[in-house]
């Protein structure tokens, strides 16, 4: 047992002796105490890099006004994060042991040894005045460690070897695969797609699209601005070839199936071309930007927001409304103006009756979403606009939205309605030269608004349960009454037969005090329609002040749960639906069966 111990204790006594051997010849001096180890680098004043891989070409990056650009092996944009992230470790790059110079020379078979007769990689880095060069020999033996060279300081380091995952093995990993570097401040697009050319301006004032080629039309800002971010956002697949002199027509740019400029002002930023779609995957096709050799592939599918026609990028809204709406004037046979008299309060202009201000958002947002079905004609002459019923643009048939009560000089909008051709309306803005169409359903709802009546307040009234004193029923040639004696209290009138359910007539006298039409129908809607019979249901509510509300029910309205109801207002009539929820009350609890007593 001493002799075996003492044969382990032998073996461990070399393996020290040989550990301390190699770190006296490889390791004299120790770390390089609180020195990088490229002294005076310092990350943001690095104007150029060059990166050579062991057998490989070399990759030379160039800093121009805080963008960096490939040189070599051939011009073009640099991924300038990729860049910046390699010199920010270099920056802080320190050496874990430094080798001197007499033990290198010493070692007939140093650069090989070390891997700097035939590096890893050799690096050159510029910051003005300054330099720095860089040869990267092998790896440690446990591989967490590498041999580096600075040339001009004398021996040799060795760093960390995590560092060397910043290098790029090839160019491909240097290049900036966004197709398009920005798409901010642009305020000019070109699209040539095929022989057709369009070109959209933005205006500076209220950032709105507009076509100026091949018409000046307002454009579709909503697709523009989504055809830009999804632009912004596209990657390239593949690089395939750098060639300046390779013929561009097998690739189908040249001339390209699709070309896109972007601008500023006057002045063209940027272009892209797209091209034939790939061969073995249609899911691609090859791209190009301008002002460099690189033929690129890209999604397709990408680029179908921008293969539209000329109309495809016009305003499918009627129109846009660029400021609050303050007042409305409807045109036509009865001609109204609705005005708003503060916040969000709206009166009818000659009118003894309340607005309701629901309505009329509903109205305005309405118009907000008119949407053209069809670009019929521009370039209108008088004739023609004759033909579609828009010729007259004096009264008619027209809205007029106004930002501003009683400022006839810069509405908003003015629409013009004209004739109608199957499910198409005719319409015209006052301030263009084209004529669109509506679909029929469309403008059908706008047609409903035509007049004053529409927009009446469609509270009918207000008043609590605890006012009435009774409710007197008439239907079928019969009477009730419905006595109020308190709360959830309820009798029959003397002479009155049936069942009373207190709590259920409480709550259907409560929703009748906040009764609220659905829609209005008409203002002094003819008796003899709308099934209005004699001997329909009819509810008088006498209240405690002595006043009377009374409303009578027509025909019930298929499938809606409701039906038609008339009520008195002033000196008019008015028509309405009545609301389904309390229809379902009223039929429940406040009729009179026919077979009633």
């Amino acid at each position: 047992m001493k002799t075996q111990s003492t044969v382990n204790w032998f073996i461990v006594a070399v393996l020290l002796f040989a550990v301390i051997w190699f770190w006296q010849r490889h390791g004299i001096g120790g770390p390089a105490a609180g020195t990088g180890l490229l002294p005076g680098l310092h990350a943001a004043a690095v104007t150029e890099i060059e990166v050579i891989p062991g057998g490989a070409l070399a990759i030379d990056a160039a800093r121009t006004n805080g963008v960096w650009q490939l040189e070599k092996p051939y011009p073009y944009p640099a991924q300038t994060v990729a860049i910046e992230n390699l010199i920010s470790r270099l920056e802080s790059l320190s050496p874990a042991t430094r080798l001197s110079a007499a033990e290198i020379g010493s070692d007939k078979n140093a650069d090989a040894e070390y891997g700097f007769d035939n590096p890893l990689y050799s690096l050159a880095i510029s910051a003005g005045d300054q330099a720095w060069q860089l040869r990267v020999g092998k790896k440690t033996a446990p591989g967490d460690q590498v041999f580096v060279r600075v040339v001009g300081v004398d021996g040799a380091f060795v760093t960390d070897a995590s560092w060397l995952q910043f290098l790029p093995q090839n160019a491909t990993v240097w290049r900036d695969t966004s197709l398009v570097t920005s798409i901010r401040g642009l305020d000019l697009i070109e699209i040539t797609n095929g022989v057709k050319v369009i070109e959209l301006q933005q205006d500076t004032t209220n950032h709105l699209w507009r076509m100026t080629r091949p018409l000046s039309a307002r454009a579709d800002n909503d697709r523009i601005t989504i055809a830009l971010e999804q632009l912004s956002s596209i990657q390239i697949t593949g690089f395939i070839n750098d060639d300046p002199k390779a013929d561009l027509s097998i690739y189908g740019l040249q001339p390209a199936n699709l070309s896109l400029w972007l601008g500023d002002e006057t002045n063209m930023i940027s272009g892209i071309q797209l091209g034939k779609v790939v061969a073995d995957n249609p899911s691609l096709a090859y791209a190009r930007r301008t002002g460099w050799n690189s033929v690129v592939t890209v999604t397709n599918d990408l680029f179908s927001i921008w293969r539209g026609a000329v109309n495809d990028f016009r305003d499918p809204h009627l129109l846009e409304l660029t400021a609050p709406v303050r007042e409305i004037a409807f045109g036509g046979t009865n001609p109204f103006t609705l005005q708003e008299t503060d916040s969000n309060v709206w009166r009818l202009v000659g009118a003894n009756f309340p607005v309701d201000t629901d309505t009329v958002s509903d109205f305005i947002h309405l118009m907000a979403g008119l949407r053209v079905a069809e670009f019929v004609k521009d370039n209108n002459t008088a004739t023609d606009l004759q033909g579609f019923g828009l010729a007259d643009s004096s009264g008619g048939n027209q809205i007029t939205l106004r930002s501003a009560v009683d400022d006839t000089n810069q509405p908003i909008a003015q629409i013009l309605f004209g004739n109608t051709d199957t499910n198409l309306v005719y319409v015209k803005r006052a301030d263009e030269n084209s004529v669109y169409a509506l679909n029929l359903e469309d403008f059908n709802q706008v047609k409903l608004a035509e007049n004053a009546w529409t927009f009446r307040d469609r509270r009918i009234w207000d008043f609590s349960e605890t006012n009435i004193v009774q409710i007197n029923l008439s239907q079928n040639g019969k009477t009730r009454t419905l006595l109020r004696q308190g709360v959830n209290m309820w009798a029959l009138g003397t002479g009155s037969q049936g069942i009373v359910n207190p709590a259920e007539l409480e709550e259907t006298a409560h929703r009748l005090g906040q009764l609220t039409a659905l829609g209005w129908v008409a203002r002094n809607f003819p008796a003899t329609e709308g099934g209005f019979e004699p001997g329909n249901l009819q509810i008088t509510i006498e209240l405690k002040n002595g006043e009377k509300k009374s409303v009578g029910f027509g025909t019930e309205l298929p499938g809606a749960n409701t039906a038609l109801a008339t009520v008195s207002l002033g000196d008019d009539r008015w028509a309405f639906v009545f609301p389904p929820v309390v229809y379902q009350y009223v039929s429940t609890y406040l009729t009179i069966p026919p077979d009633a007593p």
